[in-house]
């Protein structure tokens, strides 16, 4: 570099210098290891307004990649805010006070019935649910004239139990009584079961297994997926206008939650360090069996495509309670636009390498 006019012994110059130096050894360092050469340029990150739901261990790839500067890796300045219930993060989302929503999909799905320009572009995958019960209860029969806790109405969980218990032969509103606790994260609605205030609840696997390990007792009456209840723990929806617009934005969101699944699944240590600082818990037979269960299993999928038979599933159980909601085919609420571009760009190949 030649500097007319300035003294090359000028204390910038040599920090310049300096600068261009390490640099210049970094990039090297980097592409002897055949990592990416990728430097944050804070003033060049594009933000994007990101709301997400209930705190519970599905929540990982969002904290990983928050921790791991992975949203900034791919060109983003991620705002994540924290909107417990579906209908009120949809409702933010229409009214352009965030650009995507991660929350159940049948917020999004009733919302698209009624014409709403809502697009589903990706999933976190099914939750680990379980009805859970007071130790005296045994079956689910036992649950008739019995109280059962939701978290708010029109949430995920009320929505997974209004769907649940009529393949148990329970009629809600008739048999059982379906409360709205306010409480969004299950440990806390399955205090409520030792208070004597609700009966049975909906509880995450982890939420479960605290529970056992602390010392007491909860019976498991059914689990959703046994049951062939089909529910989205997360779906990631935006609105048409915002997909069309903003592609870019939302295909970098999407590079840098798939990559922090990955990583996640490849190191376990990874995992618990986000656990711990996030949900706080320390058990290492949890933590294990959180990982397991997340990143091994697949409950959060690698592959974050939308599930056609729960947003389906959706679509049908809404339409049979309201008959003047417009039918609509899976199909048509679902966008799969970018994360087709991005396995065809060869990003899992990528990683894998």
């Amino acid at each position: 570099m030649k500097l007319t006019g300035v003294s090359r012994h000028c204390p910038q110059i040599i920090m310049l210098r300096k600068t261009i130096s390490s640099l210049f050894l970094l990039n090297l360092f980097l592409l002897r290891y055949n990592l990416p050469v990728i430097f944050a340029q804070p003033d060049k990150l594009e933000r994007l307004v990101v709301s997400y739901a209930g705190i519970t261990g599905g929540r990982g790839p969002l904290w990983i990649a928050k921790e791991l500067k992975l949203f900034e890796k791919y060109g983003l300045d991620a705002r994540l805010v924290q909107i417990t219930a579906g209908t009120t993060s949809i409702n933010a989302l229409i009214a352009g006070d965030v650009d995507m929503a991660m929350t159940t999909s049948s917020a999004a799905v009733a919302a698209a019935l009624r014409d709403a320009p809502i697009a589903i572009i990706a999933t976190n995958g099914a939750p680990p649910y379980k009805l859970v019960a007071h130790p005296s209860l045994t079956s689910a029969a036992q649950l008739k004239g019995k109280i059962v806790g939701s978290s708010q109405l029109g949430s995920g969980a009320d929505f997974a139990l209004r769907k649940l218990l009529p393949k148990l032969g329970l009629i809600p509103g008739k048999d059982v009584t379906i409360l709205p606790t306010g409480l969004s994260e299950s440990h806390k609605r399955i205090l409520l079961i030792f208070q004597g205030r609700i009966d049975a609840t909906l509880a995450t696997m982890e939420n479960a297994f605290q529970v056992e390990l602390s010392g007491q007792k909860l019976n498991i009456l059914a689990d959703l997926k046994e049951m062939g209840v089909y529910v989205s723990g997360t779906d990631m929806s935006t609105t048409q206008q915002f997909l069309r617009n903003h592609t870019n934005k939302l295909k970098a969101f999407l590079r840098a939650y798939i990559e922090a699944i990955w990583t996640a699944t490849q190191n376990r240590e990874i995992s618990d360090r986000i656990y711990r600082k996030y949900l706080q818990i320390d058990n290492t037979k949890l933590l294990e069996a959180m990982h397991r269960n997340y990143f091994i299993a697949g409950n959060v999928p690698l592959k974050p495509y939308p599930q056609l038979e729960s947003v389906q599933s959706d679509i049908e159980y809404l339409t049979a309670a309201n008959p003047g909601l417009k039918t609509k085919k899976a199909t048509e609420v679902v966008d799969t636009t970018i994360l087709r571009e991005i396995e065809n760009e060869g990003f899992y190949a990528q990683l894998r390498r």
